[in-house]
Formats: structure tokens, sequence, C-alpha cells
């Protein structure tokens, strides 16, 4: 299967073969030892050592189930009438399926993926960066990208990547990549990083989303054995990163539900407050609901403080 797909996860081997993933984590660790595929958090992959990067359809094969839940649960914090901008990868065009009837949104995109799911909206407007095509995950970019996001402001970037760390934030194996979604945020009030748990506590080459720019995280309830996943989720709520965590039974496609009627979201304490945080705001437990209720003033101290950064 790694062969023929370049990538799989755990959770689809177990599924193939009718057993356990503690039976399947054991039998890929002996085939890791055997350099027959890499070992990734949750999954393997080919042997090709930290620079490889899977290209779309091995892509699109991994963790479908979470992504679906994923896009699902991130779909209700998009309100209507809004400007956003969308970054390249499987899960957020999971999502742009999901934003096609939401009426007056505007989504900036450099995925020909993201774009062509929004394609037949007709009251989504849909704005793309120029570019070059990178065929591997059809996004465009380069400097015609980054140059075409100059002087643009929308309310939030709903960003995917490689790999999601508490210690260095959202990471990309793609050079090129990474400094486009770098200009996606740049361009945002607000970051939104859709990451399955496989992504949880992976480390690629290239940075994109610092952990102190990441406002949010969507992502899906990691495996009970999965300590490494959890461990990272917690320390990234111990940084300030608001934490939604859709179950990975959610709905099957379809228009997401607003995120208070998710039953499948859990909140995760957030201890410590967050730099830029309206002075006075408790620093318990923060709703994943709250996004878009904030006060006017907090809002303007809170895109004040992004600025100066």
């Amino acid at each position: 299967m790694v062969r023929a797909n370049g990538a799989v996860s755990l959770r689809e081997l177990a599924r193939v073969v009718q057993t356990s993933e503690v039976t399947v984590r054991r039998d890929v660790r002996a085939l890791e030892a055997e350099g027959l595929l890499d070992r990734r958090h949750g999954g393997a992959v080919l042997p090709g050592g930290f620079t490889r990067e899977s290209g779309f359809p091995q892509k699109s094969h991994l963790a479908t189930a979470e992504k679906t839940a994923i896009a699902d649960l991130a779909a209700g914090f998009v309100e209507e009438g809004e400007a956003i901008v969308v970054g390249a990868g499987t899960t957020t065009q999971e999502l742009a399926r999901r934003l096609a009837r939401v009426p007056g949104l505007t989504v900036v995109t450099n995925s020909l993926l993201v774009a062509q799911a929004l394609a037949h909206a007709n009251r989504v407007e849909v704005v793309m960066t120029g570019g070059t095509l990178r065929g591997s995950n059809y996004a465009l970019v380069g400097s015609g990208a980054e140059q075409s996001l100059q002087g643009l402001r929308v309310s939030r970037a709903f960003l995917s990547g490689s790999g999601l760390t508490a210690e260095r934030g959202l990471s990309t194996s793609n050079m090129l990549s990474a400094s486009v979604d770098r200009a996606l945020v740049q361009a945002a009030a607000e970051v939104v990083v859709l990451a399955d748990h496989t992504k949880l506590g992976t480390d690629t080459m290239f940075q994109t989303v610092p952990t102190d720019l990441v406002t949010r995280l969507v992502t899906d309830e990691p495996p009970a054995h999965d300590d490494r996943a959890t461990t990272e989720l917690q320390a990234l709520a111990d940084q300030g990163v608001q934490i939604a965590v859709a179950g990975a039974s959610g709905s099957q496609g379809g228009e997401a539900a607003p995120a208070r009627h998710q039953q499948q979201r859990r909140d995760v304490p957030l201890p410590a407050p967050r730099r830029g945080q309206v002075p006075g705001t408790p620093a318990g437990l923060r709703s994943t609901s709250m996004m878009g209720e904030q006060s006017p003033g907090g809002e303007r101290a809170r895109v004040a403080d992004l600025r100066r950064r």
C-alpha cells in the first residue's frame, strides 16, 4: 500500500488487514528496521528522508474520515458576507466544499482544488492569486502569487500543512509553498489551522506559521494510545491556541452545521493568556463559539497587535 500510494495511515492499514493499530504499529516498526519504509506519526511513507513530500494522490488517501470531520467543524466558523483566504491542501479542499452555500462569501485562494470546489457556488466570489502552478498539490506558488496578495486584508485565513508543533508552529516540506502560506497569513487578522492528529508533533523543514500567530487549531480526537498528539495539543493550548476537536465519526460531507450545533466539539482548557489578549479577559476555558463574538474594541486591539508584529 505504501508503494502504491506513497503514504498510508495506521488506521487505514488496520482496517484493511482487520487487526488492531497496536499490531500494525509493531509491524511497521519492523518494516522500517529493514529499510522498506519510514514511520511517520500516525502512518508510514516511502523512504526518502526529512524533505520528502507526498503528492496529492497520496495525501488524499490519508486520514479521510478525520479530514471530513475537521472540515465540518471549521465551516461553522465562517460567517455570511465574510472575506477569507484558504490555502492549498486536501483538508482545505474539504472545507471549500462546505463553504459553497455561505451567502456573500469571498474566498481568496492559491489552490486550484479549492477554486474548483467553489466554481459553481453562485453566492461565493472566488479570487485566485497569480503565480506558477505546482503540479504536486495543484497550487499557485512563487513571486507572482506572493505579489498578488500584497495589500490584501481579510478576516481570517484557513491553512493546512505537513506538521504542527507547539515549539515551531505549522510547517511544510516545500519552500515555495511555505513562502506563499506566509503571505496568506500576513493578509489575515486571524489564522485557523486545519490539521488532523497525524500531523501533531510532526516538524518539517520550512516554518509557515509560528505558534504565536495561530489563533485556532481545528483537529480530530487523537486515539487513546496516542500520547504524543495529546501532549502536543496541551502544549499548544498552553501557548494560547484555541483548540476545537471534532469527532472522526462526524457528518459525512454536505453542508456543515454552525459550530454551536457540533456535538463532536470538545474545548481544551487554555491556562495561559495569549499575547494581545484583551485585559480582563479570563484565561480559563475559551469556547470555540466565541469567534465573532468579541467586542469591537477587543477586536481592534488584537488586529493592531498583529499589525505591530
